[in-house]
């Protein structure tokens, strides 16, 4: 009775010998499937995610966010946003892992750093969701927030639309700044840019900023190109928000997961407006099973309200986990024990 385990130079190997680019394809490959069954009522619902708020000595949180179907096993990532880690620690802001355990005998089957996988499924997420609502030929994408998620927010949306620029904007101008290096291999050019003019010339944009609870909107409201899409991804705590409620009241607004959107993404913005009814749209799950009700909406502003959701680090585990299979890597470890005498803890280790 053995766990695999997934480490850090496990995955600079599947990079290196997959290639960014065919994993990035097959997790939103993967996630479009997913979500389309989910949206058709094929898929177990992940409940929406737990966990500790930390105030002391710098803000942050610590979340678990489960998911189970029924014969295929459960998936359980604990997760951490840790806005001062780059500065403080040398961190990512989003430090994780991901758990599969068997869905029968509850045991441990696979443990996987959860950093790599976490910053792939949520630019694949905002992809599947830019396919569904914006334009096809959509050139012109924006960034708000220039860290770590920037990299796979403009590389999945390259994957799936003929981007020719990019216009960016950071709170920190190096970020901004060092962007273009980070994205080198997209061969798109990077341009920095006011958030207003991100706003008045982008066909796409993706915000994924560490702005804090209760501060005032990153995106400003002002003009914007009648088909403009957003993929609002840094609204993640209760309180925190990225968009002018203004703004949102003006689009078509797609959740991932509505419970959780209600409670900590941008439509906590809506929550107890008359209007809301009218503006909070089906989820993503239900778009992809309805693709035709998504591109009726690709004339009008959109926003993607993505928080992120277990199901997406289930399926994205699985890629991986298929991935180290067929490149015969990770270790196997005996972590779990395994009493010769299952009714005796103290008894000698069992064979097997």
């Amino acid at each position: 009775m053995d766990t695999l385990l997934i480490g850090r130079a496990d995955v600079e190997r599947v990079l290196a010998e997959v290639g960014r680019d065919v994993l990035m394809d097959r997790v939103i490959e993967r996630l479009t499937k997913g979500l389309t069954e989910l949206g058709q009522g094929g898929h177990e619902f992940s409940p929406p995610r737990g966990g500790f708020d930390r105030h002391d000595p710098v803000p942050g949180v610590l979340e678990w966010m489960p998911h189970f179907v029924s014969g295929q096993g459960i998936t359980i990532k604990t997760v951490a946003y840790s806005p001062e880690n780059p500065q403080r620690h040398r961190l990512p802001t989003i430090v994780g892992t991901l758990a599969r355990y068997d869905c029968v005998t509850g045991r441990l089957l696979a443990l996987a750093d959860g950093i790599v996988l976490t910053a792939i499924r949520t630019g694949a997420a905002s992809a599947v969701a830019s396919s569904l609502l914006a334009r096809p030929d959509s050139t012109v994408v924006g960034l708000i927030g220039a860290g770590a998620q920037s990299v796979t927010q403009l590389h999945a949306l390259t994957r799936r639309f003929p981007v020719e620029r990019v216009l960016v904007w950071d709170v920190r101008t190096e970020n901004a700044a060092s962007l273009a290096a980070r994205t080198a291999f997209l061969g798109v050019p990077v341009t920095i840019a006011r958030p207003k003019d991100i706003l008045a010339r982008a066909d796409i944009i993706s915000t994924a900023t560490s702005t804090g609870v209760g501060q005032a909107p990153v995106v400003p409201h002002g003009e914007y190109r009648s088909h403009l899409h957003i993929n609002a991804i840094g609204s993640d705590l209760v309180g925190k928000t990225e968009l002018p409620r203004s703004l949102l009241r003006a689009a078509f607004v797609c959740p991932d997961h509505p419970e959780q959107a209600l409670r900590e993404g941008e439509c906590q913005q809506l929550v107890g407006d008359d209007a809301a009814p009218g503006v909070i749209g089906p989820s993503l799950g239900e778009l992809c099973a309805s693709a035709a009700r998504a591109a009726a909406n690709r004339d009008r502003l959109t926003v993607f309200d993505s928080t992120g959701f277990a199901l997406e680090d289930h399926l994205a585990l699985d890629v991986l986990l298929e991935i180290v299979d067929e490149l015969g890597i990770g270790s196997r470890v005996q972590l779990e024990s395994r009493p010769g005498d299952a009714f005796d803890p103290y008894s000698p280790t069992g064979s097997g």
